[in-house]
């Protein structure tokens, strides 16, 4: 080869080269936006805009959703109909924080678990259609609890009910054998997953329960350094929303319990949805903070924001923050149910709360607080709040966060 045909390869390979790199700055100096062209209505095929796992619905948002009020696209409502709400459990140790996907969730209910430690239950449902960009997107996800099944009988007549074991029938541990010996210590009252049975949540054509023992890696997995901190295993597991609608379409439950030909809402209670989203000319009650227990290490405070209109979360006196966005979690309308607490009703240490029945509690919306009542007359019945007057609660569309709090609980109010 001469020394022509030589410089003429490296010129070629130099302007290549300097192409490619003009190239690559120009799309992070002007980021090109790709769009179908059509002129047509949007479908789900052309205006659900996949970033990094996240769909983007465009077009107005005309469609209420039925848990919280909130209005979503025409798009996001064909998703979600063909679905039932997914209730997942998710802990609040000190240990699992930030976790991940409850900014996702349309309802949010707390309750105490064990020793002032709370934990969440998350209704995920209308909100979540968009996803969050993660294949395991909820977490750290931890067993049942009694209470929390007769809020979850709330939401379908089989609801999808996602957890890490629970709750059961259990005997001492013979150190010589390592299996159970002796009669059962767990209190029947506590014995959540005996009563998951009871309901008929395991059943064929009915299977609901989404127990991370029956389910597969692709639904749920350990993740001990999700957050940037090893921690100890059992605040480790994280879950796919996605995967587990799958799981249970492939049960037969979809937005229909197959086996009985009918809708899971067919009797579902809907709560009002009319209140303007405004702030209070009363802002007197626009702070609330609250502990479980005297522990001060979870206590809880809601800060109500005006420009933004919604209320901030803190835990322990930090902001409390959703993993997978990195943003401070907020809610609309925060209801505190007082309800009967009886604690450690058997050597396990466990708590119950007395959800079926009545009480009063508090609603904090707008920046300000109302006394009101609340009523819910047996397990499947929908829990329904009112004012002092008897009239039914009117929420602000939007996030909601229930507050399951022992009578007697004092809460801390500023202005």
């Amino acid at each position: 080869m001469n020394f022509k045909s030589n410089k003429t390869i490296i010129y070629l390979s130099l302007f290549i080269a300097i192409t490619g790199v003009s190239y690559f700055i120009s799309l992070k100096i002007f980021p090109v936006n790709f769009h179908s062209g059509s002129s047509s209505a949007p479908t789900p095929s052309d205006s659900a805009v996949k970033k990094t796992g996240v769909l983007v619905f465009e077009g107005p948002k005309t469609e209420i959703c039925p848990l919280n009020g909130q209005l979503f696209t025409k798009e996001e409502k064909t998703v979600w109909e063909n679905r039932r709400p997914l209730l997942i459990m998710i802990e609040n140790h000190a240990d699992s924080r930030p976790q991940s996907g409850l900014s996702n969730a349309d309802v949010v209910y707390e309750a105490n678990s064990e020793g002032g430690i709370t934990r969440l239950m998350g209704i995920f449902y209308c909100n979540a259609v968009g996803g969050v960009g993660s294949n395991y997107d909820v977490g750290p996800v931890r067993s049942a609890r009694t209470y929390f099944l007769d809020l979850a009988s709330e939401y379908a007549d089989y609801p999808l009910y996602a957890h890490v074991g629970g709750s059961n029938c259990s005997a001492p541990i013979d150190p010589v054998t390592g299996r159970a010996a002796g009669p059962c210590t767990t209190s029947k009252k506590a014995q959540a997953l005996e009563q998951i049975a009871e309901y008929g949540w395991q059943n064929k054509g009915t299977w609901s329960d989404l127990s991370q023992f029956s389910l597969s890696y692709k639904a749920c997995r350990r993740e001990e350094d999700r957050t940037g901190k090893t921690v100890a295993t059992e605040h480790s597991m994280y879950c796919s929303s996605s995967e587990l609608w799958n799981v249970a379409a492939s049960r037969g439950l979809s937005n229909l319990t197959e086996i009985k030909k009918s809708s899971w809402n067919k009797s579902f209670r809907l709560w009002n949805f009319k209140q303007a989203d405004l702030p209070s000319s009363d802002l007197s009650s626009s702070k609330a903070t609250f502990d479980w227990w005297g522990d001060k290490a979870y206590s809880v405070t809601w800060a109500y924001d005006q420009s933004k209109k919604t209320y901030l979360r803190l835990n322990g006196g930090v902001p409390y923050v959703d993993f997978n966005t990195q943003e401070q979690l907020s809610a609309k309308n925060i209801i505190v149910q007082f309800t009967k607490e009886t604690r450690s009703i058997d050597s396990h240490v466990h708590n119950l709360y007395a959800v079926v029945g009545g009480g009063e509690g508090v609603l904090l919306q707008n920046g300000a607080k109302t006394d009101i009542t609340w009523s819910k007359p047996n397990r499947t019945a929908r829990t329904i709040y009112k004012d002092k007057s008897g009239k039914e609660v009117n929420f602000v569309p939007g996030t909601i966060w229930i507050e399951i709090l022992p009578l007697g609980n004092k809460i801390n109010y500023e202005g």
